[in-house]
């Protein structure tokens, strides 16, 4: 299984520039990112095996990063 991450940049690549604007400008943007990244990467980690954890903890943050993704993509486009 490939498993890869899921960096706003890549997922909506017409809003880079917004992006880059937001995490500079916004702090509100910037922590969401930021936790938003965070919780991407545990996702990635409990996928692959590197960290262990329940299927209901692995379900639990992958919602989590649609609410956040979602919460995100809501301020773009903004």
């Amino acid at each position: 299984m490939d498993l890869d991450n899921h960096p706003l940049a890549r997922d909506f690549p017409e809003l880079k520039d917004k992006i880059h604007d937001l995490k500079i400008n916004s702090t509100h943007f910037a922590r969401l990112n930021r936790e938003y990244e965070e919780v991407d990467k545990a996702v990635i980690r409990l996928e692959n095996g590197t960290e262990h954890g329940s299927a209901a903890e692995l379900e639990e943050k992958k919602l989590k990063r649609v609410h956040l993704k979602d919460e995100l993509y809501a301020l773009l486009k903004a």
